[in-house]
């Protein structure tokens, strides 16, 4: 039992793992919110090419 409780041999890989949820999350929510206007910004750019 103690052997598993001292085993940190994952624990490397989880927390890698959940700053990538958490970026992605972070992307995502901006991508919500700035989504209209950026389509906007290359309806624009389109339009003038």
């Amino acid at each position: 039992m103690r052997r598993f409780v001292r085993d940190e041999s994952g624990q490397g890989l989880v927390e890698y793992a959940l700053i990538v949820f958490l970026i992605a999350v972070v992307v995502i929510a901006i991508l919500l919110l700035l989504g209209p206007q950026i389509a906007n910004i290359f309806n624009s750019i389109y339009q003038t090419i």
